[in-house]
């Protein structure tokens, strides 16, 4: 899934970015409000973690124009007011979720697994399609009881596929749910992950679950027993 961080002081920034990053979630950076706001409009995100204090434009009226323009994606608001005016506020101009600081870290991924469980996984932490599960706690996949190892980005792909079990899925849609901003648009990459991910995913089991939409793109689905 990719997420936006908008927010100014750089520690925080790359402490952020890093940390989600491990937790495999395609990270794109803007350390203004007017730049946040910018990359909200031109890409598409799953989340955004909005620091209140921004310069140019503050989180609140990043959010507020969010939300006039019809922008639904999720926004989780970080900021060091924690008066309960100042969460109500928040809330009132359309965050979905409201995080002070300081705050630990295993909270706000635990706040952001919380939202984007939303209409996705149906209030579980556990994807699943056939034999296949995979944990978004641990980040652990079985098949039919069989640990698959993957890496970041096999991961990553593989999340996007449960989250949008039986939904033919564009490569462009692929880019910019699993890819940051810097992925070349004119490059293999996403053919090559995919083909990683289907050699481990359906390799040595009787049914397939990731197909080819020939000229459309990717679909995983249990096939019907014969």
């Amino acid at each position: 899934m990719r997420i936006l961080v908008v927010e100014d002081e750089p520690k925080v920034a790359r402490f952020l970015t890093r940390g989600l990053e491990e937790e495999f979630y395609a990270v794109d950076v803007a350390h203004d409000g007017e730049a946040g706001l910018y990359l909200a409009e031109i890409n598409h995100y799953d989340l955004i973690v909005l620091d209140w204090m921004l310069p140019k434009k503050d989180g609140l009226q990043v959010l507020q124009e969010l939300r006039q323009r019809g922008s639904q994606t999720l926004v989780l608001l970080l900021t060091a007011r924690d008066a309960v005016k100042d969460r109500i506020r928040g809330l009132d101009c359309g965050a979905d979720d409201y995080l002070t600081k300081p705050f630990v870290f295993e909270e706000l991924l635990a706040r952001i697994r919380a939202l984007l469980r939303r209409g996705h996984s149906g209030g579980t932490n556990l994807l699943r399609v056939a034999d296949l599960t995979l944990d978004l706690v641990t980040h652990q996949v079985t098949r039919n009881g069989t640990a698959i190892v993957l890496t970041p980005k096999e991961y990553a792909l593989l999340e996007y596929f449960l989250r949008n079990t039986g939904k033919i899925i564009t490569k462009t849609q692929i880019s910019e749910h699993v890819w940051d901003e810097h992925l070349d648009p004119f490059s293999n990459v996403i053919e090559v992950y995919v083909h990683y991910l289907r050699d481990k995913v359906d390799r040595g089991f009787a049914r397939p679950l990731i197909h080819t939409v020939r000229g459309v793109g990717y679909l995983l689905k249990e096939e019907p027993t014969p």
